[in-house]
């Protein structure tokens, strides 16, 4: 059995095909591999799937977390095989959607994923406030090979390469085959593609959509709670601009502007990561300026249908 895993930039229509690919298979189980969806009461921002839609088409590893806890790749990784037992279990087939690379890499290849290791990350952290080329330098003389694979300005990556290296005793780099091979998987991948003018016009449309809907609202009230929202959440995409209204009086415009330029090169990104695998097969969506996705539904329903 080789699930479908429908991937693709934010506001490719991944959603949207995945629901009619249910709607045309009924064993059809929806299984998020989004990193932000698994927090409770990040809805609208995240485009998380409606009570509606949930109703019509169980959906599995939305809503796994508050948002002041952390939910690593490791987490994700346990909750996605618990789902995947139990759809199978019950005769189902499960279709992955989501456009988060590194828990999609994370499912797919069952990658080795290094523990956590609070107390040397804390050191670190305190060390990077007054600059990371020294942290940079330590890495390339503790794990040269991470060092060579990474930005060196990418402060995120080489404290978690660092915190690992020294906590665990292993170069990070030793952790898997690391995410440049490709093996074989025992999945079908299925990418949605869009020129990057319709992609741009879909990501602007999507915020105000959302701030229709009421996202400041949402935000409102995750401030609001005593227990806050956690370092990990408050980076997701249109929240991290929205709480800096809130928190320091930003111009509410000018934040959505940033949220908006953000997202287009959020999916660039994602489109540059997932373009390097060679194991997924494309379906390019634009047609005449507009986006048509029954292609792309056709496809996914017959290789679905095949899992």
């Amino acid at each position: 059995m080789k699930p479908l895993c429908i991937l693709g930039p934010t506001a490719s229509g991944k959603s949207a095909v995945a629901m009619a690919v249910a709607a045309a298979i009924p064993d059809v189980e929806l299984v998020s591999i989004d990193s932000m969806q698994v927090y409770r009461g990040m809805d609208i921002g995240t485009a998380k799937p409606t009570e509606e839609e949930r109703a019509r088409v169980r959906h599995h590893l939305l809503d796994l977390a508050d948002p002041w806890e952390e939910f690593t790749v490791s987490l994700f990784q346990t909750a996605w095989h618990e789902a995947r037992e139990d759809i199978t279990a019950r005769g189902k087939i499960p279709v992955l959607v989501g456009g988060t690379g590194l828990h999609l890499r994370s499912v797919i290849d069952s990658l080795e994923i290094p523990g956590r290791f609070p107390d040397v990350r804390a050191e670190l952290e305190a060390a990077a406030v007054g600059g990371l080329p020294g942290l940079y330098d330590r890495l390339v003389e503790l794990d040269p090979v991470a060092a060579g694979r990474m930005d060196p300005a990418n402060d995120r990556r080489i404290v978690r390469a660092l915190e690992v290296t020294i906590g665990s005793g292993r170069p990070f780099s030793s952790f898997g085959p690391g995410l440049e091979e490709y093996p074989e998987i025992p999945f079908r991948l299925l990418g949605l593609r869009l020129g990057r003018d319709l992609m741009d016009e879909r990501i602007n449309r999507r915020y105000d959509v959302q701030m229709a809907d009421g996202f400041l609202d949402e935000v409102t009230r995750l401030v609001e709670h005593p227990s806050g929202i956690g370092r990990t959440a408050r980076q997701a995409l249109g929240y991290r601009e929205l709480l800096r209204h809130l928190e320091q009086d930003e111009p509410l415009e000018e934040m959505l502007d940033e949220a908006r330029v953000r997202t287009r090169r959020f999916a660039r990104r994602q489109l540059k990561w997932f373009g390097r695998d060679p194991r997924i097969e494309w379906v390019d969506l634009d047609a005449h300026g507009a986006v048509d996705h029954d292609a792309a539904v056709a496809r996914a329903v017959e290789l679905a249908a095949a899992a």
